[in-house]
């Protein structure tokens, strides 16, 4: 099977294809892929799913993927690498994040954007990222490069923020307002009790329980603590804070209910993690 390189921090690709199949191959590096117009099937690594204007796949590296075009389609494809992340301009403290985001993203086929203001966003973005890249202006480089950094930043967040599920592309909208306010308030323990949840999306308990595990793959308290999980990883890999202040911002009663916490989802204590974290970064450096 073919495994193709970049030798560039970033390039791009805007091409109409006819019907016929893109034949399945590998790369080294990160590759997003837009549809701007047309139908098919997207596969990656034996999986399926039937692609449409504005949506938005990620293949990360060593993903075995390809396209089944149905009817004339237009690809917008985006590849960087890890290169490209750390020297982009990107701030600094976000660029480990981004890279862990990324790595930690489900290998899966489908559309990588949930977020429905982030859709809206996507469009024009790839619209303005083609018309710099096919106009040659002046300072074209330098716009191509902030508009390249929203694109990727937007992405990762989508990850970040529904990482662990099986959203449809046609969730219900209350199952994502569901999600959306948990998110914000994963810092207000208090807040993500069954019984506060109930009140403020006016539902009954059991409904509240079938309705979000029917609509995202995943029980309520898994996410809750998978969401919370992840993120204090992120702040152990990523951030000096130190447990004492993890504790206070996330609502815990003192370092021993993290630690319990921390120890059942991870299988070691936020101190031994944070440390094989360091190491293994300073390896790579």
């Amino acid at each position: 099977m073919k495994c193709e390189d970049l030798h560039e921090p970033f390039s791009i690709e805007y091409i109409t294809l006819d019907e016929g199949i893109r034949n399945g191959h590998k790369h080294s590096f990160f590759e997003l892929v837009y549809i701007v117009e047309g139908t098919g099937t997207q596969c990656i690594n034996q999986s399926q799913f039937a692609y449409q204007p504005g949506h938005m796949f990620l293949i990360t590296p060593e993903d075995c993927h390809s396209f089944q075009v149905k009817n004339t389609t237009t690809f917008f494809y985006l590849r960087f690498n890890d290169i490209y992340i750390r020297e982009s301009g990107i701030l600094t403290g976000n660029v480990q994040k981004l890279e862990f985001i990324l790595q930690n993203a489900n290998h899966k086929p489908g559309c990588i954007l949930k977020n429905i203001v982030d859709k809206q966003v996507v469009k024009p973005l790839v619209d303005a990222i083609i018309r710099e890249y096919e106009s040659r202006d002046i300072y074209n480089q330098e716009l191509i490069q902030q508009y390249v950094n929203t694109l990727i930043v937007l992405v990762a967040r989508n990850i970040a923020k529904f990482l662990h599920l099986e959203l449809s592309e046609n969730a219900d909208k209350r199952a994502v307002n569901i999600l959306n306010f948990i998110q914000a308030n994963i810092y207000y323990p208090e807040k993500l009790r069954a019984d506060y949840l109930c009140r403020h999306f006016n539902v009954s308990v059991n409904y509240l329980g079938k309705y979000f595990k029917q609509h995202t793959g995943s029980t309520l308290q898994k996410y809750i603590t998978q969401y919370r999980q992840t993120l204090i990883e992120h702040r152990l890999i990523h951030s000096d804070k130190r447990l004492g202040e993890i504790v206070n911002e996330f609502g815990f009663t003192d370092e021993s209910h993290l630690n319990k916490f921390f120890r059942n989802n991870k299988g070691v204590s936020p101190k031994a993690f944070r440390l094989t974290s360091y190491q293994k970064l300073k390896a790579v450096v």
